[in-house]
């Protein structure tokens, strides 16, 4: 149902100084006359892919990809316990956008994104929807803290082995206590192993959410390089910690200001991570947005969802 564009290289990079001491960093791939595109990342905290820039026609889009604060190749690194975090929040990452969309000369661009980076989406769309062309999205949140509770605890109970586990890696929580606070403290612990045990156990959690649709093949957050862990779970913590420093429900609730902007939302139903039901929510939100369900998919999508999120840009191109 679709395959990825050819590999492609940026034809323009840099590091946008967004003030804090931060710098974040930010390529551009494809026709520099094309239709502009921004891809916005999940996580929090994972970093922008060389795989992100292949969903994307190369002759028909400027596809803009950037490192949200404190990953990837963006600085201070979150790996880092000397790195303040107290600048690095939903509204900090929303004023990077706009910000990179300025330095950028760009009047208006599709967004692309899935898990966290739909929440950071819709959070800039319903601040800045004149700025906003299309949507697209795989894998539906607004992070609320009903979803984040989902996800650290009610969750557990398909995998109460792991999710015991992850308690008591949460250095004595109660079960009914703030284990999202607890990895938080964990993560940024000044003790190299304290961080070290924190990282891996909340990792361990994450992939065990996820080994239904993996069946062990691979393990999308143990996996991933020392550094590039520590700072996805850090930054993971910290934002889920606060709620995204959004009001309950906030996302939902705003999604009537996205009326007008022609928007794809595609899930699978079989999602443990982020349930089906807040992708419908927000279709029966969003005036005119498209909610494509696909039976067989999960959190991480696959065959079928890569050809709806293919065919959703292929068509915002030729829309112009």
């Amino acid at each position: 149902m679709g395959e990825l564009h050819p590999p492609v290289e940026p034809y323009d990079k840099g590091m946008l100084d967004v003030g804090d001491g931060n710098a974040v960093y930010w390529e551009v791939c494809g026709n520099p006359d094309g239709k502009p595109a921004l891809v916005v990342h999940g996580g929090p905290g994972s970093g922008c892919t060389e795989k992100a820039r292949r969903l994307f026609d190369p002759a028909r889009y400027r596809v803009v990809l950037f490192d949200q604060r404190g990953c990837g190749r963006s600085t201070p690194h979150a790996s880092d316990p000397a790195t303040d975090m107290r600048h690095n929040t939903t509204g900090h990452l929303v004023a990077d956008m706009e910000r990179l969309r300025e330095h950028l000369g760009i009047g208006r661009w599709l967004l692309y994104g899935g898990s966290w980076g739909s929440t950071l989406i819709l959070a800039y769309a319903e601040r800045y929807p004149e700025r906003v062309s299309e949507i697209v999205i795989a894998a539906v949140t607004t992070t609320r803290r009903s979803e984040i509770d989902w996800l650290y605890r009610g969750v557990g109970r398909f995998f109460p082995e792991a999710w015991e586990r992850f308690v008591a890696g949460s250095g004595g929580t109660p079960r009914d206590g703030d284990l999202v606070g607890a990895y938080a403290r964990l993560a940024a612990d000044p003790d190299e192993e304290v961080r070290a045990k924190a990282t891996a156990d909340w990792c361990a959690w994450e992939d065990a959410v996820l080994s239904g649709e993996t069946k062990g093949s691979s393990q999308p957050y143990t996996g991933r390089p020392p550094a590039a862990r520590l700072a996805l779970v850090r930054i993971c913590s910290h934002y889920f910690s606060h709620g995204a420093w959004l009001e309950e429900g906030e996302l939902l609730r705003g999604a009537h200001r996205l009326a007008g902007i022609p928007g794809v939302l595609i899930h699978g139903r079989l999602d443990m991570a982020g349930p089906l039901d807040t992708a419908w929510e927000l279709s029966r939100a969003w005036p005119g947005a498209e909610l494509t369900v696909v039976e067989e998919a999960g959190h991480l999508g696959g065959t079928a969802t890569l050809g709806h999120v293919l065919g959703a840009l292929d068509r915002f191109a030729a829309a112009g």
